[in-house]
This record gives structure tokens, sequence and C-alpha cells, in this order.
């Protein structure tokens, strides 16, 4: 890419209104309009990783969220990745690895786990960054008890660091959230 561009970190609590309006305007873009409510909610309150030209228009988003995993009887304290979208006309010239990488670093310096469901589009940049797709079963932990989610495995995502310490033999548990649970 040859426009100069800047990555900026900050706390859903330290964006202003336009900000968030831009962010979401980029996701919704990003998607194809298959960016619902709850998708909105699911990457709020966290840390957000912004790319910026010299403009200052939006270029790249990507967050990260604090989410509960119970794995082998233990719950997990997961830097869950949210809403990563890139502007389409930049689409595949390093922003959505600069914007991996910032999230990467946050989940290394402040949870005990990196997770992350990919959409078809999004798996090959993960993969190429060292995320493996977790080969055990996905569940969530609903109003009514334990409910298996079939669809969710084969793209759920964990960071390499923490992947040799998982047993698949044993579930992923997530917290239960409304829209799509993970």
């Amino acid at each position: 890419m040859t426009t100069p561009c800047q990555l900026r970190t900050a706390h859903t609590a330290d964006l202003t209104r336009a900000e968030l309006d831009a962010v979401r305007d980029l996701l919704v873009d990003a998607f194809d309009g298959d960016f619902s409510d709850e998708d909105w909610e699911h990457g709020l309150g966290g840390v957000h990783a912004l790319v910026h030209d010299d403009a200052g228009r939006l270029l790249a988003h990507g967050s990260v969220v604090m989410r509960r995993v119970r794995h082998h009887g233990r719950w997990l304290r997961v830097g869950y990745v949210e809403a990563v979208g890139v502007r389409a006309d930049v689409r595949r010239s390093g922003l959505g690895g600069r914007v991996m990488a910032e999230l990467e670093r946050v989940i290394d310096r402040a949870y005990d786990a990196g997770m992350l469901s990919a959409s078809d589009e999004g798996a090959a940049l993960y993969a190429a960054r060292g995320w493996e797709v977790w080969p055990g079963r996905i569940c969530g932990l609903g109003p009514d008890g334990v409910v298996h989610l079939p669809d969710e495995e084969g793209s759920t995502f964990v960071r390499p660091a923490l992947a040799g310490s998982l047993d698949p033999a044993h579930e992923l548990l997530f917290d239960w959230r409304d829209g799509d649970v993970l």
C-alpha cells in the first residue's frame, strides 16, 4: 500500500461517537451488510485496533473483548477477537495483519488464551498468522444449560501459544450471549 497509515489502539470507552460510527460503517461494508446489531455489540467493551490513512479515513479495524471459556474444568479468561474488517479498496495490503498483530499483543499480555470464530473469507488470515483450528467440540453455556454448537466446529481458532496446552478430548464451553454465541 502506498498510502501511509497509522495504527491506534483504544478502549471502547475512549472512542468518540464519530469514531464508533466510522467503525460500524466500515464493518457493515466489509461484511457486505451482513453485520447485525448483535455482531456490533460483540465487538464493544474491549480494546480496538484502528488503522487510519494520513487523511484520517478508517481503513481497518479489529477488537479484542474478554470472554469466559471453560476447558477441562477450568474457566479461562479469553481474549476473543471480534469485528475484524478492512476497507475493500485496501484489502490484501497487510492492514489486516497489522490489526491482528496488535490484537495478539494485547491477548498475549492480558489473557489466558486467544480465540476467535472465523468467516470463510477471514480464515486464511488467521491460519497464515499461526492460529490453529480447534479440533474438538464447541459448546455454549445457555440459559437452559450446555448447548452443543456443531456449526462453530471447524471455524473456531485458538492462539498457537495455548493450543498445545488444550486437550481436544475436552470441549470448549463458551459463555452465552445474544446473537451468534461465537
